[in-house]
């Protein structure tokens, strides 16, 4: 897989670089150090997984994320965190992140972009702890408040898991179309615009309707 890395801190570009391709599997395609750069290299490049800090001067990563998003949807956007990021949490889950990992977790990076790769969605605990509070979410609800059926719980878990409709409807046994249906009333129940959306909310909620 190729994987482009962004990061305004060249040594830290160049240590992510020497760690991913010390896996046989990842060759990296480019570096840069800069949000514009990231845009302009990811069409160059067409990466399998763009690896993006968050925080860069003059354009941020989230800004850069999103111009990339708009022109591609199917982008498999990996971004690099720390815990004083709270402010680019949430906008990073509407545009359509497919994970993060923090920047000290070095061990981590290898497994959560062949996962991102793979079509998963990668969330460390730390980022998902901080959801709730993040997310402006105080009182902690029950199944009942939501009004999902058990068939819904198990259709979002698949696609909080990074599933297709496809790879739901051979797991369930039910056609593509009739799991597009399902996934269309989720969202209209929990009010939510798109699949990464849904994504968050299950991981908001797994201790309490998916455990």
């Amino acid at each position: 897989m190729r994987i482009l890395i962004v990061d305004d801190d060249k040594l830290v570009t160049e240590s992510l670089k020497t760690i991913l391709e010390s896996d046989a599997d990842i060759d990296v395609a480019g570096t840069c150090n800069s949000g514009c750069d990231a845009v302009e290299l990811y069409f160059k490049l067409k990466p399998d997984v763009l690896l993006l800090d968050i925080r860069m001067n003059g354009m941020t990563g989230i800004d850069a994320a999103e111009k990339i998003l708009e022109k591609d949807r199917d982008a498999k956007i990996l971004f690099l965190t720390t815990f004083s990021d709270d402010e680019y949490i949430v906008r990073a889950f509407q545009i359509g992140a497919k994970g993060y990992i923090l920047k000290q977790d070095f061990e981590s990076i290898i497994p959560s972009v062949k996962a991102v790769f793979m079509g998963q969605r990668v969330f460390g605990d730390e980022i998902i702890s901080k959801l709730p509070v993040l997310s402006g979410e105080k009182n902690k609800k029950s199944i009942n408040d939501y009004n999902l059926s058990k068939r819904e719980i198990e259709i979002i878990e698949h696609v909080a898991n990074g599933l297709s409709n496809r790879e739901i409807s051979n797991r369930l046994f039910l056609s593509e179309g009739t799991v597009r249906n399902y996934i269309s009333i989720i969202l209209e129940k929990l009010k939510l615009r798109d699949r990464t959306q849904l994504a968050v909310f299950y991981y908001k909620t797994k201790d309490d309707l998916f455990s």
